[in-house]
């Protein structure tokens, strides 16, 4: 078995948690749901590029 980079798998459960949450935390509809998914790392992405 090779040891390699698990950073992206692990990056991606911890994004999926943390929006599992939200829309749990936020009561959000199933628009602002769809529409978050595909916004939010737009924003991410502005910010942080």
């Amino acid at each position: 078995m090779e040891k390699g980079s698990s950073g992206p798998a692990l990056g991606g459960a911890i994004w999926f948690i943390g929006w599992l949450f939200t829309i749990g935390y936020a009561h959000l509809v199933w628009w602002k749901i769809i529409l978050g998914i595909f916004v939010w790392p737009l924003f991410l992405g502005q910010y942080l590029g």
